[in-house]
């Protein structure tokens, strides 16, 4: 795609716009349905793309993408109508009478940028935002699943208004082509370097940008809780997707003498438990995504001492669901975010040293803890700084509509989910609506007289 191409497409968006055809709620609420349409009748076809792209098992697919589009999109229908609503607000004395309100508009033709590894969830779930606020979308769907961006781009025309959304496939040409466009939003979701790319390019057409990065999520393990449901949730957060998920426990601070040793033996038996002996033969197990992914994470195997897994097959792109133990804080496996099925589990002697171990690291986009200690629950709320904290459970934080979901600092800048994309994807216009008469301005017209200078102070 060349940049005249680029540009033609988003000129036709514009128009498409501008026309008002977008605004109305009936338009909104028949692109939300065509969109769950798609979902629910083409099921088994997304399905087979995503086990394509990344070995994912029907279920997983559902659970994770699908469902999870679908459930996002019966919030919005359920919601819409009072989103879109004028909300009133109160006017100071000093303009009295007079009436004020934010109305909400969409902001016009919008970018989403998906990345590959939940290839229908994060392209579809920013548009669920993007058509409830009434906007015109280009999606750049991830070319690292070419299965998955095949898929959209055949059935998102024939389920939504095609003259209002459009799917461009591609790599970094179609990217770089579309990046230099001026659009009223763009939303990409994926690493810090790249986002650092598509910051700079909206910058210089004044873009406002929704950024949802990464980066590497603790888990605090304190002594105490109970250890096998711990190990439990850890490992189904963390192997999940076969460890591709920007949400998912990136590495374990064991707290407390013991805890590591205690932790690693039931992280195991809850691997075994879920995905037997071979996991390669699990058909609940994913695979990574391409070749130079599956070496740069088996690089990292040498890490620290092997718990469990760390087997592997480049041909099959399959590594095992692996724990590593005695993982010291400048192995390699602890310099950038895994994004794969390697644990790490560091041991520090209480929780002051855990704090101050993420504390001296940047702002993740998940913090987890695991503690029965309600001054210990209040110290990670307050001490530390991250997109979200999920206590006792990882991942599911981002699964609740009214909870907004983003990063902070180098885990990315704004958020979406239920309401918040609605409020993402539109302008929240403010609206004041004053009589010309009675004309009570009178008193803040020049010539300022002692009687008008006692009116503002009293008013004012």
């Amino acid at each position: 795609m060349s940049a005249d191409m680029a540009r033609d497409v988003v000129e036709r968006l514009r128009g498409v716009f501008r026309s008002g055809r977008t605004k109305g709620l009936a338009w909104r609420r028949e692109q939300l349905r065509g969109l769950r349409t798609l979902l629910t009748e083409r099921e088994a076809e997304l399905a087979d793309a995503l086990r394509a792209d990344l070995g994912k098992g029907a279920v997983e697919s559902y659970a994770s993408e699908l469902g999870f589009v679908v459930n996002e999109i019966d919030h919005a229908l359920r919601h819409l109508e009072r989103w879109t609503r004028p909300e009133r607000v109160a006017v100071p004395r000093s303009l009295m009478p007079a009436r004020a309100r934010t109305v909400r508009e969409p902001l016009g033709v919008v970018l989403v940028i998906s990345p590959w590894n939940y290839p229908v969830m994060l392209a579809l779930a920013p548009m669920v935002g993007a058509l409830a606020a009434g906007n015109c979308v280009v999606l750049k769907p991830s070319e690292l699943a070419p299965a998955t961006s095949s898929a959209l781009a055949r059935l998102l025309p024939s389920h939504l208004d095609d003259q209002a959304v459009t799917v461009v496939e591609g790599a970094v040409e179609e990217t770089s082509a579309l990046l230099e466009q001026r659009f009223d939003h763009v939303f990409y979701t994926g690493n810090g370097h790249v986002g650092r790319v598509v910051m700079r390019a909206a910058a210089e057409h004044l873009t406002p940008v929704t950024l949802e990065l990464g980066g590497k999520s603790p888990a605090l393990v304190e002594s105490g809780v109970d250890l096998a449901a711990t190990a439990r949730r850890l490992a189904w957060g963390k192997f999940f997707n076969a460890g591709q998920s920007c949400t998912a426990p990136d590495y374990v601070l064991a707290v407390g003498d013991g805890t590591a040793d205690d932790l690693e033996r039931h992280l195991a038996d809850a691997i075994r438990a879920m995905y037997g002996d071979d996991p390669s033969r699990s058909p609940d197990y994913g695979r990574i995504v391409n070749e130079r992914h599956f070496d740069r994470l088996t690089a990292l195997l040498g890490s620290g001492r092997v718990v469990t897994g760390g087997g592997h097959d480049r041909a099959s792109r399959y590594i095992a669901p692996t724990v590593l133990g005695d993982v010291k804080a400048d192995a390699p496996v602890m310099a950038e975010e895994i994004f794969g099925p390697i644990l790490p589990v560091l041991r520090v002697p209480d929780l002051d040293a855990a704090l101050d171990f993420v504390n001296e690291r940047d702002k993740p986009l998940a913090l987890y803890a695991f503690t029965g200690d309600p001054a210990s629950r209040r110290r990670v709320l307050i001490e530390t700084s991250s997109g979200a904290v999920g206590f006792g459970l990882p991942n599911a934080h981002l699964t609740v509509p009214g909870l907004p979901f983003g990063g902070v600092g180098e885990s990315g800048m704004g958020a979406y989910h239920g309401h918040r994309s609605f409020e993402t994807f539109s302008h929240a216009k403010a609206v004041l609506d004053k009589p010309l008469s009675p004309d009570t301005m009178r008193v803040v017209y020049p010539p300022f007289t002692a009687l008008k200078e006692r009116l503002v102070r009293a008013f004012t």
